[in-house]
């Protein structure tokens, strides 16, 4: 079971290089109160930057399954060793998990710059995190 408190966040764009990764989503998603608060922006295709945050609330009772699926999902995935260097899932996305169980996150907190990880993801590990990504945005209402 999820705890009842918790934090999230999808970027897909975190692949970089000599520049830093450019973002074209982003999700975060604040569990407290019993509620799901969730901002997210796009970058419209061919603009520099994210668009203008939009803002939400529901109830955590209406996406309960799934916040546990998801929880479920990210305890037993692995991240890129070091964090930052590989996208071993090659979705160009990353997912952070903040809660008091549970702290997780893959691509590094400014992306994936290059190098390789020593830890890989299996077919099955990819299959799980597409399904983390799934949840997420179905969460977030951008499925």
């Amino acid at each position: 079971m999820a705890p009842s408190e918790f934090g999230a966040r999808l970027q897909k764009g975190i692949v970089g290089g000599f520049a830093p990764p450019t973002p074209n989503l982003i999700i975060n998603v604040d569990c407290n109160d019993g509620n799901l608060h969730i901002t997210s922006a796009t970058r419209a295709e061919g603009t520099p930057a994210l668009g203008s945050p939009q803002t939400k609330t529901v109830a955590v009772a209406d996406h309960e399954t799934i916040i546990d699926e998801l929880h479920g999902i990210l305890k037993n995935l692995p991240t890129e060793q070091p964090p930052g260097s590989e996208d071993i899932y090659g979705f160009d996305t990353s997912i952070a998990w903040y809660s008091d169980d549970l702290q997780w996150y893959n691509g590094g907190p400014e992306g994936c710059g290059g190098g390789e990880s020593s830890a890989k993801a299996t077919e099955e590990d990819k299959k799980k995190f597409k399904r983390a990504i799934e949840i997420i945005k179905k969460i977030s209402g951008e499925e």
